[in-house]
């Protein structure tokens, strides 16, 4: 299904086309062996023997056979004899089917990886990396790694290769220097904080170009220590280093680190111990420290972040890498594959830019870059909510500092529409978490709009202790501002300004909004957030809009807790927001647009059978008729495909915002398209995908596009585009707040604000 509004634009993707032969392809048989042989091994080497009837180009597993092309016969028979007592065994080949390309694709992505190893890459994860082309960051003691992300599928236009350029972090500091570090800080307990820093990250063996994932540290191991080596014989790693790599161990008192090794071996899952030595291990990624530091991811970036002209021209260097490498493009040809010369040129559509609506009926005709921040700052708001009864808590010494600020903030907000009264500002003598909790409850009362609490530093601790007690203890607005940020006088003004717009959603009211042509409509967002260590529970958020032009949003969330489905969280939560969608209006909506975060591609069939039918039968709760049209669509942002567009005699760009691509490389069993919604500046802008899984609505193609792209004009957090739809962009900010500070729902009465912004 393709939309058909819009300029039509010439643009360029990351695909490259795979050419198969007319005569080639994947054919399947049944390989049967009589009398029957239970060993594999003996299997693969019977087989083997046939090579003149075969080829030497197969894939087996002991039982099903894939060819690259057709026997002449339905039924081969075969003679060979067993290698101990030479007896007769005959190998019959079953033809069952020649293979759709849809169900080869895992064939294809097992080549493609045999020809990054051809090429020299080495493995990191799930991606290639190329260690001859790294690019040191030597005042911070890291290097970058480029490399490249590959997948082939089939799509609409036929079999492709996804092929995207990437980058790893790398630090040159090995496990050994980190500690020799940790020694001289901490002698007494190194071994526990060497242990704290080391267990649970990846290192990198240069030797071999291979990860390990560390679990363990053994100080009663050396180098000197022996290990069982192939030929049964025993050998300490300083020699096995020295012989194998002629590398030199300097310090053969270090302890050994351990990595456990997972795989399978004739179809049961096996694990054994590596020991590796710390000299010789690499650390990669980064710590927090390093992430924090500003001027590290500055540097990072003038490597990572690469043009679509520098992006475009490393793909073009690896098709030529490719077909250009004699072993690799034998391993193409024998299964009668070829590899186009250069990316993949279509067909895309501009959409229109969209106008803004301001306050006082000011309409700001919409932009090509889709950024109005300038205009923002000179208007009034939609809806303002003056601010009466409000405080700030601070540290004593920061007093002189916050006048500042307030009255920078109260020139700013008359200017926006925004009224703000002087607040109550209630120094305490520390920064303890305990004394911002105390001063904050003895200071509130049922007349409080809003508490600032002014940080010196960020401290998680801190700010999700304000969050709890102000969001789910005492329902009412909170903005957590850090010291330094207002005391950057240059920029005072402009933080002000983004300060007061952000409590004016907190409180309720709006900002903007662009022409909504649906009526009777609840548009909603639903994102997860997942504890990273594993051990907590996920928090879904959802989030939908209870008026016309989609500028006021009802929040819900659930969280998945043992024996109990978050399906059913998110429907109880859709319930909710009917009821309350119910109560402003006066009726339930006609039609229910749900774009849903946070789905990957094999829980697409799931999103459609299962959560479908269930958001729609909940709605059978409210009244037995009430069917309202559903519309659900997963919103995708962490995908490899790009989208570079010619412009002129610059060479390749970013598509402008509106850029939409919906044919050649879309599913083929699927209704999608991708849309470029932000303007950006430095780097490849990412498109984001979209996938209809549901559809009981008239809305054709273009209008599902089009009220997607409209969609990124409302979120209040910037003036300007986001990557995914506003409410969806909600429900990742509130999920994200439950799951990392409050860990508790929100009192009712902040439900219908945007209280977590």
């Amino acid at each position: 299904m393709r939309g058909q509004e819009g300029k039509k634009i010439t643009v360029a993707c990351n695909y490259i086309r795979l050419k198969l032969e007319p005569e080639k392809g994947v054919f399947e048989y049944e390989v049967t062996y009589e009398p029957p042989i239970e060993s594999r091994s003996i299997c693969f080497s019977l087989l083997n023997e046939h090579k003149d009837t075969i080829g030497a180009t197969k894939t087996f597993d002991g039982r099903t056979l894939y060819l690259p092309f057709k026997l002449p016969q339905p039924n081969t028979h075969l003679q060979s004899k067993l290698p101990n007592d030479q007896s007769s065994v005959l190998i019959t080949l079953k033809f069952i089917k020649r293979k759709q390309l849809g169900e080869t694709i895992h064939l294809f992505n097992v080549l493609f990886r045999r020809i990054m190893n051809i090429l020299g890459l080495a493995l990191m994860g799930r991606h290639f990396f190329d260690p001859n082309s790294a690019m040191p960051v030597p005042a911070h003691k890291l290097e970058v790694w480029p490399g490249y992300i590959t997948a082939v599928d089939e799509y609409e236009g036929g079999l492709m290769l996804c092929c995207d350029a990437s980058h790893r972090v790398l630090r040159t500091q090995t496990v050994y220097n980190l500690m020799e570090d940790i020694m001289s800080m901490s002698p007494r307990n190194w071994k526990e904080e060497f242990m704290k820093l080391v267990v649970g990250q990846t290192v990198l063996t240069r030797y071999n170009s291979k990860t390990y994932r560390v679990d363990d540290v053994i100080f009663t191991s050396s180098p000197m220590s022996t290990f069982d080596f192939k030929n049964g014989t025993q050998i300490t790693y300083y020699e096995y280093y020295l012989k194998h790599y002629n590398i030199q161990i300097t310090d053969r008192n270090q302890p050994l680190i351990v990595s456990r090794r997972k795989g399978k071996v004739g179809g049961k899952e096996v694990s054994d111990l590596v020991c590796l030595v710390p000299e010789l291990c690499f650390m990669t990624g980064l710590t927090d420290n390093l992430r924090n530091d500003m001027k590290v991811m500055k540097d990072i970036a003038t490597c990572t972040r690469i043009s679509p002209m520098q992006r475009k021209h490393a793909l073009n260097q690896f098709i030529k890498n490719v077909n250009s490498n004699e072993n690799a493009r034998l391993i193409l040809d024998s299964w009668g594959l070829v590899l186009e010369d250069g990316i993949v040129n279509l067909q895309g559509r501009l959409l229109d830019p969209e106008d803004i609506y301001f306050g006082d009926k000011k309409l700001v005709k919409g932009s090509v870059m889709a950024e109005w921040s300038r205009a923002l700052t000179s208007s009034s708001v939609l809806s303002a909510i003056e601010l009466v009864n409000w405080m700030i808590v601070c540290l004593r010494r920061d007093e002189k500092a916050i006048v500042d600020f307030v009255q920078t903030l109260r020139k700013c907000g008359p200017q926006m529409g925004i009224g703000i009264n002087p607040p109550r500002i209630l120094p305490i003598p520390d920064d303890s978490a305990e004394n911002y909790v105390k001063t904050i409850r003895n200071n509130t009362d049922q007349s409080t709009q809003l508490v600032v609490i002014v940080f010196p530093s960020a401290r998680n601790d801190k700010y999700s202790a304000v969050k709890k007690l102000c969001c789910s203890e005492l329902g009412v607005a909170s903005q957590v501002i850090q010291t330094r940020t207002i005391r950057q006088l240059d920029k005072l003004r402009s933080i002000a300004q983004k300060i007061a717009l952000q409590i004016n959603c907190k409180l309720g009211g709006t900002l903007w909004t662009v022409k909504i042509p649906m009526k009777n409509t609840m548009v909603c967002g639903i994102d997860t957030y997942h504890d990273p260590t594993g051990r907590g529970s996920s928090i879904a958020a959802l989030v939908a809009s209870l008026n016309q032009p989609l500028t006021r949003w009802f929040s819900q969330i659930c969280k998945q807790v043992s024996g109990r489905e978050l399906m059913e969280g998110l429907t109880t939560a859709l319930l909710s927001c009917l009821t309350k969608y119910h109560k402003v209006n006066g009726y339930f909506p006609e039609q229910i647009l749900m774009f849903r975060d946070g789905v990957g591609d094999g829980q697409l069939s799931v999103c459609q059978e299962y959560e479908c039918p269930q958001f729609l039968s909940c709605c059978n709760l409210i009244t037995q008729n009430y069917k309202p049209n559903f519309l659900m669509v997963v919103v995708q942002k962490r995908i490899k495909t790009r989208i570079f567009m010619q412009k002129g005699s610059e060479g390749e760009g970013n598509p402008m915002p509106g850029s939409i691509v919906d044919h050649s490389v879309t599913r083929r069993d699927w209704y999608d398209f991708f849309l470029v919604s932000q303007n950006v500046r430095q780097g490849t802008v990412s498109p984001t995908h979209y996938i209809v899984v549901h559809n009981s609505t008239n809305m054709t193609p273009d209008q599902v596009q089009r009220v997607s792209y409209k969609l990124t004009h409302l979120y209040y957090n910037w003036p300007g585009t986001v990557r995914v739809p506003a409410p969806c962009q909600y429900a990742h900010k509130l999920a994200y707040l439950v799951g990392e500070s409050t860990h508790k729902e929100a009192c009712e009465k902040l439900c219908d604000k945007l209280y977590y912004l």
